[in-house]
């Protein structure tokens, strides 16, 4: 079972916002986001992941189509 909420962090133990359906004593594997805008780090980082589980050929074609696109003003990017 996959659940989502909130949760406030207090003296060292995670509080849920509301009440989940889960047992008393059930264990459970927590996966903690922080609320507001990311670090520069935490951003950084997860763009570093951008390309996980992609073969060379597969990051090849992605730049590819990046490095393609008209940029916001609409002309094509000319650093290749």
């Amino acid at each position: 079972m996959v659940l989502s909420g909130e949760a406030v962090y207090e003296d060292g133990v995670f509080k849920p916002v509301g009440r989940p359906p889960l047992a008393d004593g059930q264990s459970v594997h927590l996966e903690v986001r922080t609320a507001g805008r990311p670090s520069p780090e935490e951003i950084l980082a997860l763009a570093a992941r951008a390309y996980d589980g992609l073969s060379a050929e597969e990051i090849d074609g992605v730049e590819e189509i990046a490095l393609s696109r008209p940029d916001f003003f609409g002309a094509a990017d000319q650093r290749r």
